[in-house]
This record gives structure tokens, sequence and C-alpha cells, in this order.
């Protein structure tokens, strides 16, 4: 198979896992099968949970998955220490003809899923399945992320439309585009990024900005000129001088707009104290025979502010959230890894692996980990991590991953899914991709299925997700064994 001119994203990796790809396939161990989890250590912003997102994308790159001749060439300009090449021509020959044919299973995007848990789980040749890890983590966990994030948003809004309005602020061209993905898919209501409505369907919505106003000699002849050109999307930004006189002048245009056949839609105010000056908007708007008018806010927002903002009484029905939504301030990234946790013995059978720490929460879960969520009456109750290469027990017994003294035992008949499911087969689709609006619509159902003291902001409750018993004294014994200590002791 020859190499691509052009396309694909081969090259977005980090070395290591290239000069790992080629010390495999110098020790001829290209095709040996392995077992890599995706998951994230702690929940983001300390809150109870987290939102999957981003899988779509890196399907779609695992699809699209291989190396150009152009990535070629510069992979062979690539030296050692010594001034030879890193990488010999064999290898690179050997890449060009390259496809991901790895078969992957993942929890579908919007599902809420808690620390250790694998949201990936990737298992074919160990050089294929080492060469995608860079670009899987970079795709997860920032959606990942920002989903979570605006879910949070969104909840302290209490069911307002909250508007992503990050471009400006966001990491780049592509942050900007999967900042307005994930933003969506976790409950926000409209982007600002026409390119983002464009591309993913997401609906659009904004007006005009304070240099609007201030090209004008004075205010009312700014909303006047808006409303002439766009008089069906009058929401006029009121604080450039002054907010409470500005909505005084948007409430005269509304009355011109409303002899003209068409509504004011509301006031946006940017600036000040945003509880006081939406109460005193409200009332203006109200008095004037505006009922109908919105106030929308923005501001450097976030879900701590607008709960503050709530328990004030502001008179905000849409919320504007821009830069601490789409940098997941004040989490810098979720922190996920990416690790192998079994491989294929040369008798076929699968050997777990696990990785050792001085910290606990880095020491890894080995096997191939499947992630089981039981209801009860009122609710999810509980998530089992358990090796899919061993039966599933009789009784399930979960083990805090950290604390094993934390033990959680779950009635026998309670019902339950497999979160993982397929979804890459031999690197080929399985069934149809999912939309962004069916995850939008799951986020939706399964937050609205937790306990609400799992999404506390504040010291939320910590949903019960552990080991399955045995999974727990298998990864004892690999630790034990790998610290050169006894299994038992007496």
């Amino acid at each position: 198979m020859q190499p691509r001119d052009s396309g694909g994203l081969g090259l977005l990796t980090d070395l290591y896992q290239l000069t790992m790809a080629y010390g495999y396939w110098r020790l001829g161990r290209q095709e040996q099968e392995a077992v890599f989890q995706l998951c994230f250590r702690r929940n983001p912003f300390g809150g109870g949970y987290a939102l999957a997102a981003g899988l779509e994308d890196a399907l779609a790159f695992l699809e699209g998955f291989g190396f150009a001749r152009d990535d070629l060439d510069y992979l062979a300009t690539l030296t050692g220490n010594d001034g030879a090449p890193l990488f010999e021509p064999g290898f690179l020959d050997y890449l060009g003809g390259l496809r991901f044919g790895c078969s992957v299973e993942a929890v579908p995007e919007g599902s809420v899923v808690f620390p250790h848990e694998p949201l990936l789980r990737v298992r074919g040749p160990v050089l294929q399945a080492q060469l995608v890890e860079s670009a899987l983590l970079c795709l997860v966990n920032f959606q990942t992320l920002v989903a979570t994030k605006a879910a949070r948003v969104c909840q302290a809004a209490r069911g307002e439309p909250v508007l992503e309005f990050g471009l400006r602020r966001a990491q780049g061209v592509d942050g900007a585009l999967s900042a307005s993905r994930a933003a969506y898919l976790g409950g926000c209501a409209a982007t600002s990024n026409v390119l983002a409505g464009k591309r993913l369907g997401i609906p659009v919505r904004g007006t005009h900005a304070h240099s609007w106003v201030m090209l004008f000699d004075g205010e009312r002849q700014a909303f006047e000129a808006y409303a002439d050109c766009l008089p069906n999307n009058c929401v006029f930004l009121v604080d450039t001088y002054d907010s409470l006189a500005g909505v005084r002048q948007a409430i005269e245009v509304g009355r011109a707009l409303r002899a003209r056949g068409h509504e004011l839609v509301g006031v946006r105010l940017d600036s000040g104290d945003l509880a006081y000056l939406s109460q005193e908007a409200r009332k203006l708007l109200d008095a004037a025979g505006f009922p109908r008018a919105v106030v929308v806010a923005s501001n450097d927002l976030d879900e701590h502010t607008i709960q503050s903002l709530k328990g004030q009484g502001a008179a905000i029905a849409v919320w504007g959230v821009g830069t601490r939504l789409v940098t997941g301030h004040p989490d810098g990234a979720l922190g996920g890894v990416y690790k192998l946790s079994a491989v294929r013995a040369q008798d076929g059978s699968w050997q777990p692996r696990v990785k050792l720490s001085e910290q606990a929460v880095k020491v890894t879960n080995p096997g191939i980990l499947q992630v089981r969520r039981f209801r009860g009456p009122a609710g999810f109750e509980a998530d089992a991590i358990w090796d899919e290469s061993r039966p599933p027990p009789a009784e399930w017994e979960i083990v805090d991953p950290l604390d094993p003294t934390r033990r959680k035992r779950l009635p026998v008949d309670a019902p339950y899914a497999d979160l993982l499911v397929p979804v890459l087969a031999g690197g080929r689709r399985v069934g149809a991709p999912g939309t962004l609006e069916e995850a939008r619509a799951r986020a939706a159902a399964e937050l609205a299925s937790f306990h609400a003291g799992v999404k506390r902001f504040l010291n939320p409750h910590r949903y019960p997700v552990g080991l399955e018993r045995g999974l727990h004294e298998r990864k004892t014994e690999l630790v034990l064994q790998a610290r050169g200590l006894p299994l038992h002791t007496s």
C-alpha cells in the first residue's frame, strides 16, 4: 500500500510514540496485541462527575489515520544525538502503508463518568494502539473538560438559556470549534461562533458590540441605525456609557420598532453590578410595556458567579458565558491518561499489566476493563470496574481504588448496563456515527438520573465507584509481585 500524498493526522503525536513504535518494529513485536485504556484520575472543577465528550472527533481521527508522503519525508530528516537518522527507511515504508486496524470500545458521548473508569478502550496491534495515544488524549480531554463546565454553568442557570460566547478567548481555531461543540453537548443553547454553527449545526446568536455604539454620535442613533438594518435581531448592548440610560434609549427605539411591526428582543449588560442593573432594567422594561424583552448578561461569568447572581435575585433571563467556559477555567486540563493494561501472550492468553507509583492515584488498573453501572429505585446507584477477560462474579462487591476499606455490596437482582460499547472493529465503524444532538440529549437525561448531591458545586457527594472485588485482589497481587513482596502475610 502506498503512502498518501496528503491528508491524515499521523504526525499529531509526541515523538516518543514514534520512537517506541520504531522499537516495536525493530523487535518484530509490532503486531503483538495489547489493550490500552483512557481514563482520568480526578473530577474537574472540584465537582462530583465529568461528562464524556470528544468521541466522535476521536473516531474520525482513527478512521482517517495514516501518514502522507510529506510526513514520511519529514520523519526522514530527524536525527539522533550522533547526527545519524533516527528512523531507518524500512520503518518509514512500513508507516506509509499503515492504517488503523484496532478495535475500540467507548462510553457514548454525553455519558456521566467518574475517575478511574475507562472512557475508551483500544485493543489491537501494540504499535498502532501506541501511536494514537497523544491524539486521543488531546481530543477527549479537552472536550470532556468543556462539556463538564458547560453542564455546571447550565445547572447554575436553572434552565435559562446559556449562550457560548468564547470564540475570541479560545485556545486557537480548533480549540474554539471543539469548545463550541462540547459546550453545546453540555447544555448550552447556542454559540456566537458562526463556523461552529455551519459545521456542527449549532444555533448561533449575536447582535452588536460596543464599537457599533461608539461609531455613532450618540447611543440613540446607534440603536436606531441597528434597528433599521436588522429589525428582527434587536438585543441592544446598553453599557457603553451608562447602563440604565442605555436601557431607556433601547426602550424608545423599541417603541419605534413595535410601531413598524417588530419587537425589542432585549438588552444586554456586559459590566457593572449585574444583580442591581438587571433588576432596574427589568423594572424599566416592564413599566414601558416590554415584559417579554429579556435581560441578557455577560462579563466573565461562570457557574459560581451565576449561582451568586441567582441568589441575589438578579433579573437575568439569558446568560452569555465565554472565557471561563471555553478555557475550562480554573482547570487547565482534564488530566486524562492512556495506559497499557493487558498484553496477549504467545499462548493466546491475556496477561494483565500494572504500573506502580509512589502515589496511589497513579497506580493503574490491570485487565480488559469494563464499567457496569447499577440502577436502584431512585436512580443510578454505583459503578463497578471489572475485567472482561474473566467471568463476572455471581455477587458484586466493589472496592474503592484508593481506599480498600471502603466497600459496597450491590443487590444480586439490581438492573445494570455496561458503559463501554463497540464503536470500531478492525478500524471500521460499528453502526452509524452518533450525532451531537443525541449526545446532548443523553447528557441531559443522565444528569437527571443522578442524585442532586453528586452535582453539588461545594463538597459534592462522592458517587460510589470501585473495582470489582476479584479485580481488586488481582491488582493487589500484581502490585505485591512487582514490589517483590510476599503475596500473603500471617
